[in-house]
């Protein structure tokens, strides 16, 4: 179960919002294996001075997955990438204006460590 955290320029219509959530988790999806049911987003509209990327101007994206351990280097390189190409092509954010990190954790509970 990957959870996204999606921060984007407020003001976005729902059209440009369904193609940067979208484009991310098709990008999941392809890259990282998960079902394709398996979509888990936060999306933050945010003011232009409190979404900083260096000194880059227009659109921009910051986004945080957070994931379960044991995916490759592979298969995250990959994931980069598609990201990068999907919100380039569709809303048309630029690849040097995404951000985009990366947390993994391990499973402590399942519903079998309860008994």
């Amino acid at each position: 179960m990957p959870l996204v955290n999606i921060s984007i320029l407020k003001g976005k219509s729902p059209e440009y919002i369904k193609a940067v959530a979208d484009g991310i988790n098709s990008a999941v999806i392809e890259t990282m294996g998960f079902p394709d049911d398996d979509r888990y987003q936060i999306i933050h509209q945010l003011e232009p001075e409190c979404l900083q990327l260096q000194k880059r101007e227009g659109d921009r994206l910051m986004m945080h997955l957070v994931m379960r351990a044991g995916r490759s280097n592979k298969s995250k390189q990959a994931f980069y990438k598609k990201v990068t190409e999907n919100l380039a092509d569709n809303p048309g954010i630029s690849a040097a204006n995404v951000l985009i990190t990366i947390t993994e954790n391990c499973l402590l509970y399942t519903s079998d460590a309860a008994d």
